[in-house]
């Protein structure tokens, strides 16, 4: 079947051009979305008759779709999803779960505008693109994640993160554990034994201070006892009377 572009269809043409596809194709898609006209005659005059205003149209929503774009261009969602071991979903990630995703980020699209060969079946991130226009496209990411805690680990590392490498993460984190409290107590030992040491030291030190002072305190008392004025005896009482 022949038909009339009405805007650039990717991999078909661009707007004017009149182009075979198939009458499935056609019936299904490109006429009820208003894509393309049938190749008649009559079409191809009415065609040329509004070339100006659809031309016209089409720049206008152009630039819409640009100024959206920069606000959705490398916009990342994640997605929370069961998977196995092996990183495959229990279910799938779908177009309309995308554009949820994204409108939910705060960018209204439709599911008709996610552009995806099949729907997302492993862990990981995903590079979808959205049309905005047959002319506007941008490309958004997808973290599909077991939690939220893994989509940023997965964020970071720029991939998934299989179950053999989450294992290999916690035996780490349990080996830096082990170390770490086997230094604390390694310390805490060496702390121990030193302490006697140390009391012993302080109380030599103390025992010799205390000496040293009695010493000082000693021979500072000496002399004041040799200065001292020796007492004249007392004379007896029967020599006073003999003197008298």
């Amino acid at each position: 079947m022949e038909v009339i572009l009405l805007e650039r269809v990717e991999k078909l043409g661009q707007m004017g051009d009149v182009v075979s596809v198939k009458p499935g194709f056609a019936r299904n898609f490109l006429l009820p979305r208003n894509k393309a006209l049938r190749a008649t005659k009559g079409n191809k005059e009415l065609f040329e008759q509004q070339r100006q205003q659809l031309e016209t149209d089409n720049l206008t929503r152009k630039g819409e779709a640009e100024k959206v774009g920069e606000k959705l261009d490398g916009m990342r969602i994640s997605m929370i999803r069961s998977a196995g071991e092996s990183g495959q979903l229990y279910g799938s990630v779908t177009s309309r779960d995308i554009a949820e995703g994204v409108t939910a980020g705060g960018v209204t699209i439709t599911r008709n505008q996610v552009v995806m060969g099949h729907p997302i079946k492993m862990l990981g991130l995903h590079e979808m693109r959205v049309s905005l226009h047959p002319e506007v496209s941008v490309a958004v990411v997808v973290n599909v994640a077991r939690s939220e805690e893994e989509a940023e680990r997965q964020a970071k590392l720029g991939r998934a993160i299989t179950a053999q490498e989450e294992d290999r993460a916690e035996q780490a984190a349990m080996a830096a554990e082990a170390a770490a409290a086997a230094a604390a107590a390694a310390k805490s030992e060496e702390m121990l034994e030193q302490a006697p040491e140390e009391g012993l030291v302080e109380s030599v030190v103390a025992e010799v201070t205390g000496e040293a002072e009695e010493a000082a305190a000693a021979e500072s008392a000496a002399p004041a006892e040799e200065e001292a004025p020796a007492e004249e005896p007392a004379e007896a009482p029967g020599e006073e009377e003999d003197k008298a």
